[in-house]
Formats: structure tokens, sequence, C-alpha cells
């Protein structure tokens, strides 16, 4: 008889090892298993001819990772420990902060791409759209800025040089936070193809040629984003529409472009091309931003249709025609018409094709993978991340869930808190919203006091001469703790992440009345709209404390 001791990663909790310690004592040759999760090792008594890799094999089988202490042993003979085996399926923001994390801790990573490398954000979202957005901004000022001492001009617009700055960025980046570290980083090796799994542990990539390759790994890592949603509408298929992918790069404006949805991406491209030019008439079937406090849709409307968007809500498009020039749109009440069409009705996640069953990874009725806040999805040794899981879709939420699921992949024990998530709408005046509104506090039965502070109540926005929007903090009644703040305001993205860490902290309004904000900045708002739960902020002075 002999003793093997193993190391083991991956448990994270007792549970785990009494798995372990279960399936290593029915090992035939094995006498007796004792397995420790808070040393992370497992003592096994074998006979003479039980090796450890048989037992690495049974440990692995689990879903966890293991070697022979000094190394993996045969007989009398050791060897250097086999490295954890890490694909993850994407190369988005997930993918990669999971990537450069596994590696790091010496994993052997695989990633996985069918398409473009990057994901959505550098590529056909956040980036691009950031661009477009800045440049409309600018036309906006030129014709319709606040000071009468400076000439107002509709801008000569050449959306074709627009697209080529924006396209030379998007590639520029998308080379420096990606193809770079490919290219750089030792640990981590390209697959191209589409992945599906065969079984819990194997990966087949199919090939352009149709040909497939087989990946075997110890843990593996699904990342692989949304795509635009797209309803089925009668007589949409068929129809040269857009979705965000097509509108960012399209270098002609259309004359009179109907958008069709009532959120984040319909409402930060609407805005950018009304400013560049094109007469836009956007119809949502509900409120705009209907899930957040109905004072951000209310005030967003106002502020959109001043500039001369028409705004359709409440309406449900019933058909689409396209008769070779123009769009014909059926609301019922009329027939909306326009050169072009944009489609923003929402982002399904990328899960057809991935074979999940096989693997036995559970989705939600949306096709989301669920998982817990270790990223674990329902089979313990394969994680998931980003906007493909039921988590936020925000690109800083996916970075954070790959590097935490990278760290749970490798032996760690990280969890995702998302009990503070700031959120941004880029439109202008901006959305930023961060904890809860007050009809979210009431669901948890949480009794809360709120004050809204207009805008013409900051300095900053009086010397701005644009004072559209407000703020408002939701407060715990009684302990008057800060639990939310929606923000409608020009900067409101630069503005919501000081609530964000007052909420964290669980900073009371008395308490944020009383910290000292810059003057002249429109962050300062926080600190006024603190004040007006104690006291009228008209009657006291300038940046008075």
């Amino acid at each position: 008889m002999s003793t093997q001791v193993l190391k083991i990663s991956g448990m994270t909790c007792d549970h785990c090892a009494a798995a372990v310690e279960k399936a290593l004592a029915a090992v035939p040759g094995v006498s007796h298993a004792e397995v420790s999760y808070a040393t992370g090792t497992a003592r096994v008594e074998t006979a003479g001819d039980t090796s450890a890799t048989t037992l690495i094999d049974v440990v692995r089988a689990k879903g966890y990772d293991a070697e022979a202490e000094g190394g993996a042993c045969t007989g009398t003979s050791c060897t250097t420990p086999s490295r954890l085996r890490v694909a993850i399926i994407g190369t988005g923001s997930a993918a990669f902060a999971a990537a450069i994390r596994a590696a790091e801790a010496g994993a052997e990573v695989t990633v996985i791409e069918a398409s473009t490398i990057g994901g959505t954000c550098v590529n056909v979202g956040c980036v691009p759209s950031k661009i477009f957005i800045r440049a409309a901004h600018v036309a906006h000022l030129q014709a319709q800025h606040p000071f009468p001492g400076l000439a107002r001009h509709a801008p000569a617009v050449d959306r074709a040089a627009l697209v080529s700055q924006q396209q030379a960025r998007v590639e520029e980046l998308r080379h420096a936070k990606y193809e770079s570290i490919l290219e750089s980083n030792p640990g981590i090796t390209l697959m191209r193809g589409f992945a599906h799994f065969q079984d819990a542990y194997t990966l087949l990539v199919k090939n352009a040629d149709g040909s497939e390759q087989r990946l075997a790994a110890d843990r593996i890592l699904i990342a692989t984003g949304r795509s635009p949603q797209i309803p089925d509408t009668p007589g949409l298929v068929g129809t040269p529409y857009w979705t965000s992918t097509e509108a960012l790069v399209a270098e002609t404006l259309p004359e009179h472009l109907i958008v069709h949805g009532g959120s984040v991406v319909a409402l930060e491209l609407a805005q950018a091309f009304l400013r560049l030019g094109s007469r836009v008439t956007l119809v949502a079937r509900s409120s705009l931003l209907s899930k957040e406090d109905p004072a951000i849709g209310e005030g967003l409307e106002a502020a959109l249709t001043e500039e001369g968007m028409r705004i359709l809500t409440g309406s449900s498009v019933k058909s689409v025609r396209f008769d070779g020039k123009d769009f014909h749109l059926d609301i019922g009440s009329e027939t909306v018409r326009g050169a072009r069409l944009l489609v923003a009705t929402g982002r399904r996640p990328n899960t057809d094709g991935l074979d999940l069953g096989r693997a036995g990874v559970a989705t939600d009725a949306s096709g989301a993978i669920v998982v817990d806040d270790h990223l674990r999805t329902s089979v313990p040794h394969i994680y998931a991340a980003g906007d493909c899981t039921n988590a936020p879709q925000f690109v800083y939420v996916a970075a954070a869930a790959g590097t935490r699921a990278a760290i749970n992949m490798t032996g760690g024990d990280a969890t995702l808190d998302l009990s503070t998530v700031p959120a941004v709408v880029f439109t202008d005046p901006q959305v930023a919203t961060v904890g809860l509104t007050e009809a979210q506090a009431a669901e948890r039965g949480i009794e809360t006091d709120s004050r809204t502070l207009t805008l013409d109540n900051v300095p900053r926005a009086l010397a701005n001469f644009d004072t559209r929007g407000f703020i408002k903090l939701v407060a715990e009644k009684g302990s008057g703790r800060l639990l939310g703040a929606q923000v409608l305001a020009a900067e409101g993205g630069e503005i919501i992440q000081t609530a964000a860490l007052a909420i964290k902290n669980r900073v009371t309004v008395v308490e944020l009345a009383g910290q000292l904000f810059p003057y002249l900045t429109m962050v300062e708002g926080l600190k006024l709209c603190a004040q007006t739960f104690t006291k009228d902020v008209k009657q006291l002075s300038c940046c008075a404390g």
C-alpha cells in the first residue's frame, strides 16, 4: 500500500470536497480517501498499481483539476505537473479579460472565434457609436449653441469622412487591446471557427471549409455576447433594414430615418442622425426607457422633441413594406414613410448552435445562460460571462465577470457583486442611473424618501445655459441611507459614479450633503439634491456648505 497526495483546484466548498472524496474512494485499488477543502488536498491510500494519473482523471471528471504533489507520478517516476487547459468561446471583453487572467495563472488558454476578434464593444458597439455620437454633438453645437455672440451655422457634413475616421479608430483599438495581446502572450492560442459542444469536456470547432477540430478542456468559458433581436413583423424579412451595425457605417445620411425602438441603442443613434441632418421619426411600443423611473423617459422625450424628433410612443408596428425606395410602417393610426429603417428593438444572446444541451448547460427563457455569482453555469467546470448570460448587459460588467471567472477556473474564489451597477445612456442630455428607483425599493418592501432637483438650481448648468433635466435621489426612510440616483443631465455619466460610490459605502443623504464638491461642476448637483432633504437650496448662497 502507498499514500498519494494530490493538490486539487477549483473546489469552492466542503460539499465539493465530499463529492471528490466519494469519487476517489470508489476507484479500484483505493482503500481510503480523505479530501480537504480547506487545504485543497487529497490523501489517497492505494495499491501499488493505482497511478496518480488515474486519480487525477477521476478528479477532473468531477469538474476540478488536480496534480500530484511534486508533479504527476506513474509508479516510481514523476513528471512536471500538467497545465490546466482552458477553452474560451468568443474574443470580446469578457473573453479577453478571462484569457489574460487564466494565462497569468499558468493555464494553457485557447480562445475560439468564428468572426472578427474583439466582440461587440470595440467593433460595432461602444467605440464606434460614441465616436458617432460625439461628432453629432459637435455638429449640433455649431447650429444650436446658446451663445448669441457666436455665429450659428448649419454644419457641412461629410458622412463618409466621419465613418473613415471612426473605423480607423476602431481598427486601432482592436489591434491595441485585442489582436496585439494574442500576438504577444504565449499563454493564449487563437483557434478560428465556430465552436459547439460535443460533450461537457469537449468542443468541436467547425472550420470555414466545413471540417471540424476537436478541442478537449478542463475548464470552458462561454463568452459569445449578443446580437440584434429582429422582431417577426410581417413584411420585414427581406427588406434592406438597418441594425445598429449597418447604421454605424452608413456613408450617406437618409433624408428621413425611421427608428423602431425606444431603448438605449434606438435613442442614441436616433439623436445622432437627427443632429447630423436627417429627419427622424421614432416609433416605440411603450414609453422611452420604460424600465427606468417614468420621469426619465418623459424628460428625455421632451428634450428630443424640442430638437425636432418626431416620437410616437405606445405604437406597435403591424407591418412593414419596402417599395424599392421607401419603407412604409403601418402602426394602426397611420402609415409612417421613410427612406431608411433602423430596427433597434433589443438584443438576443448568441447561444443558438452551441449545443448547450449536450453539455447540460441551462439557459433561461430568452436563451441567456444562467450563472451564479461565481460565473458558474449549471455544470461546475463550465463558466459563462458577458452578454450571453443573465447578467446586466454592460461591457464593464462583462470584463469584470471574465476576470472573476478566470480566477475561479484556476482555483480561486471570486464573486461578481452586482449590487451597485451604474448605467449611462449617451443621449444629450445623458441618462445615468444607479441603485434602486422608488418603485424597485417598494417591491423590496423598503420605505423611501426622495427628492428631485431641477437643473436650474445647479450653478454649472446655469453657466452652461443648459438646464434641461434633473437629479433625483432615493433614500431609505428613517436612516437616510442613499439607495438610488436617477440623473437626466448633460455629463450625467460623469456624475453617476459619485452616487455609486456613496451607495456602495452606505452614505446617508445628510453625509452626502456635507461633503466638499468643487464649485461649478455638474456633480455638485448631487450635493445640492442631498441638501434638499433638509433645506430649501433656493435660499442658499453659491457653494453653501
